[in-house]
């Protein structure tokens, strides 16, 4: 099988189709997304059963309960996926939107308008309902995409795309507009790092996943969702705030990436705050793991050096009380993975030194890290957290699934 000749004939038969999405018109598009998630809603007992099956064999293959959380699906999760591409057809096409326009010293009519990306090819592990989120996003946006999902939900992923993409085609999107590469082989999914017909890559998965885009890409590519998220509980925190919010950030979905990984306790409130947060999140099941300070004032596991940098998407929490916010500041500067922040504190002050110090996608005052998601930020649905600056950054919608270009009217002119 030659590996090589696969994916360069996806990445063409990709190519043509960008080429007749970047003209389609929104009411194409849109109706394509309504007979997507008609389909869907028509083939809920197929995906479900094979949805089964992967999540058996991810069973017997040992995964993690928060991987299987990830992987399963049910009817209601069906239903949302359905009710997801319907959202995304009834948001503001950005395609041939003007940015901004001016008129030169030369004569010359300016204007930035709106363009899709053109090919895009998505990586992700787990989740098959990224299948059918990824495909309603960068069809509204005009993008032909190239879906690599894990083996662990390839049954899932492969009944997902022939669902969708059957009904893309019936309303007249081009051949090739979503392709899934469904190919058993851990070499297909560098191939497909190294195809050059693509504009760009987004990796979701783990540190694995991420180091092999680094070393094979020869894309760019939009790296998102690693999560070492933080709460720094300050001197004056509110303590009827502490225990509901940790409780929130840890325990509503350990499995997302907004998921808090490390609480930070000032040594001041720490006696008091450490016990009634630890019990509640105790009580939910969390396994709590703490520097040699914390381990003092609740029993729990010693931490060690690489719980701080770990991911656990799970109920873990590791703990470490701090001495000043300086402190604070500079172990998430060095752990955290510029996802999502938070700070505990009644003090403006602080709570604005906080806000402009923290290099994260997104950073919070009193509230819990769960919230950075493209839906509630008001983008409608997401591809994922961008935790890089270029070219998008934090939860990345329609818009951020766009590039630009300048049309320029003249009447003759000459440089001179």
């Amino acid at each position: 099988m030659d590996v090589s000749l696969i994916l360069t004939e996806m990445g063409q038969k990709a190519r043509r189709a960008a080429y007749d999405l970047a003209l389609a018109s929104s009411d194409i598009k849109n109706k394509a997304r309504r007979a997507m998630a008609a389909e869907l809603r028509a083939h809920t007992n197929e995906i479900i059963e094979a949805n089964r099956f992967d999540v058996t064999e991810a069973e017997n293959d040992g995964l993690s309960k928060a991987m299987i959380q990830r992987l399963t699906l049910d009817e209601k999760q069906i239903e949302g996926m359905a009710k997801g591409i319907e959202e995304v057809a009834a948001l503001p096409d950005p395609i041939g939107r003007t940015v901004s326009g001016h008129i030169s010293p030369e004569g010359l009519e300016i204007t930035q308008v709106r363009v899709p990306l053109g090919v895009i090819g998505v990586i992700y592990e787990s989740r098959p309902n990224v299948t059918a989120d990824t495909a309603a996003l960068y069809l509204k946006s005009g993008n032909a995409v190239i879906l690599r999902g894990g083996s662990e939900a390839v049954n899932s992923n492969r009944i997902i795309a022939k669902v969708l993409t059957e009904a893309a085609l019936s309303v007249g999107l081009p051949d090739g507009c979503i392709q899934l590469l469904d190919l058993n082989g851990r070499e297909f999914t560098t191939a497909l790092m190294e195809l050059e017909e693509l504009d760009v890559i987004i990796p979701r998965g783990g540190l694995g996943l991420k180091a092999a885009v680094r070393e094979h890409c020869k894309v760019p590519y939009i790296m998102t969702g690693d999560g070492v998220c933080h709460i720094y509980f300050a001197p004056s925190a509110d303590p009827e705030m502490c225990v509901p919010i940790a409780v929130n950030a840890k325990c509503q979905k350990p499995s997302a990436c907004n998921a808090v990984e490390t609480l930070l306790f000032h040594e001041k409130c720490a006696p008091k705050l450490i016990p009634a947060v630890c019990t509640a999140l105790e009580a939910h099941g969390v396994e709590l793991r703490g520097d040699k300070k914390a381990c003092e004032l609740f029993d729990m596991m010693p931490a060690t050096e690489e719980d701080w940098g770990t991911e656990y998407l799970d109920l873990v929490v590791s703990i470490k009380i701090v001495s000043s916010l300086n402190e604070a500041l500079a172990h998430i500067a060095k752990y955290g993975t510029h996802h999502s922040e938070s700070i505990i504190t009644r003090d403006y002050a602080e709570a604005e030194r906080f806000l402009d110090s923290v290099d994260a996608a997104a950073v919070y005052v009193n509230a819990s890290t769960r919230f950075t998601d493209g839906g509630v930020f008001g983008l409608g649905a997401e591809v994922g957290i961008s935790t890089q600056k270029l070219h998008a950054r934090g939860p990345m919608g329609i818009e951020q699934l766009t590039s630009t270009k300048f049309r320029v009217r003249g009447s003759g002119q000459v440089r001179r």
